[in-house]
């Protein structure tokens, strides 16, 4: 498996951020770490093994990232204006910075042109922020696995709500958004995957929320609730990816 380390300086974040590269051709994935997670998280807990029929027959190049969570949505005891701004910075190194050096990359290794979508990739608070990706840059992300994710904002900002925090909040502001937004279409071109199990530790009121906002919506996301027995943890996400993958690449 052909792999690359970046670290470059983020002008939206003012710091140097770090990333890997899984791959040599195919679809751009962004991978976005759990909680609190770094760019080599995807490496270190083993997805590698599981997406490694996709990376190494060349259909997929899997990007991995920081988070920020540590100074937004962990930081319970830092100031909730500060703590979302902070966040929108990342958003933006995401939409600004990586989202062009990824499709530069995956533009010459595959010799395309123009602008390929991007499949956003996370576990736990990763999905939320893959899904946060997904429905707010639709032109940006075409795709979307996020597995054991918690949908509203007030996972990390407790009921503080202001104009970036309801922004963040996809069962916020997804029931707002108009039917003939441009969005709505796009979504329907797109392909998403949300899933959760109900066993230990899973929390899955917020996807049974935003399940029924995209079934009112008409946006054909599969929304799918596994059992009792679903964890959690990465021996079930492993098993979902599995699953599901090869429905994305189709």
């Amino acid at each position: 498996m052909e792999t690359q380390y970046f670290k470059q300086y983020s002008p939206a974040l003012d710091r140097d951020m770090e990333c890997k590269v899984y791959g040599h051709a195919g679809r751009p994935v962004l991978y976005i770490p759990c909680q609190n997670g770094r760019f080599f998280d995807f490496e270190n807990f083993r997805m590698t093994d599981v997406w490694a029929p996709w990376i190494d027959s060349g259909q997929v190049m899997v990007f991995s990232i920081d988070t920020m969570d540590e100074e937004t949505w962990s930081n319970k005891s830092g100031d909730p204006y500060w703590r979302i701004r902070r966040h929108e910075q990342w958003n933006h190194f995401i939409v600004d910075e990586m989202a062009p050096f990824i499709r530069k990359m995956v533009n010459e290794r595959n010799g395309w042109e123009g602008n390929p979508g991007i499949i956003a990739f996370g576990c736990s608070l990763g999905a939320t922020h893959a899904a946060n990706l997904y429905f707010q840059h639709p032109d940006i992300f075409d795709g979307l696995l996020a597995l054991s994710g918690i949908y509203t904002a007030d996972y990390g900002f407790d009921g503080y709500m202001d104009e970036l925090v309801y922004l963040n909040s996809p069962v916020h502001y997804l029931p707002n958004m108009p039917d003939d937004h441009p969005y709505i279409g796009m979504y329907r071109n797109n392909k998403g995957v949300i899933c959760v199990g109900q066993g230990p530790w899973e929390i899955p009121d917020t996807t049974r929320q935003l399940h029924g906002i995209l079934q009112s919506k008409g946006i054909p996301v599969w929304v799918d609730f596994w059992g009792y027995d679903c964890a959690h943890d990465w021996d079930w996400w492993y098993k979902q990816v599995t699953y599901f993958v090869p429905y994305l690449l189709r």
